[in-house]
């Protein structure tokens, strides 16, 4: 978790997978690599939390399921902390759900919808303003998980990259163009 007030962007990921949880660095990763690849964004500009926070559904680690793949963050966490979390951002102008949970949380109509379906009607989605408390004025951009995981329905969809993906870095340079640089 990076959370500052004066952020403009929010990256509202799953939960900690096994590296990230050993390195406590959100996005350590071979998919912070490719998230930020999408964002067109470095990596000094994606952990400078005054102007990018970083905020799980889940802040820690959920285990592995029989197949070896991360199991969902804990549904009681983001119950608990969420609300009062989301409250310090009062500056976010442009929020990154990834994937189902996180969607489901920042856009609750899309809650039983499958994550290629939200992310489909990313431009419908990002024409509506954010129902999140006090960010009525902040746009919701959805993304699948930038796993590696998901490498064939990005083969699959290629709209994503042509359409989404430009979009997306326009917006997050508006976006980081709108707060002063200060590096931690």
């Amino acid at each position: 978790m990076r959370i500052s007030a004066t952020a403009r962007i929010l990256v509202a990921g799953q939960a900690p997978g096994t590296r990230v949880h050993a390195s406590g660095v959100p996005f350590s990763d071979p998919s912070g690599n490719r998230l930020r690849d999408w964002m067109g964004v470095s990596a000094d500009e994606f952990y400078d939390d005054s102007r990018i926070a970083i905020l799980p559904m889940g802040l820690c680690f959920p285990g592995l399921d029989a197949a070896g793949s991360d199991l969902p963050p804990r549904a009681e966490c983001a119950r608990l902390w969420r609300d009062r979390l989301m409250a310090e951002l009062p500056s976010l102008g442009l929020i990154l759900p990834i994937g189902g949970y996180a969607m489901a949380w920042h856009l609750p109509d899309c809650a039983r919808r499958p994550v290629r379906e939200t992310v489909s009607r990313w431009q419908e989605i990002a024409a509506r303003p954010a129902r999140d408390g006090v960010l009525d004025s902040a746009v919701v951009l959805p993304l699948p998980h930038p796993s590696w995981r998901n490498s064939g329905w990005l083969k699959r969809n290629p709209w994503f990259e042509a359409e989404l993906v430009p979009e997306l870095r326009r917006r997050v340079r508006a976006e980081l163009e709108h707060c002063p640089t200060i590096l931690n």
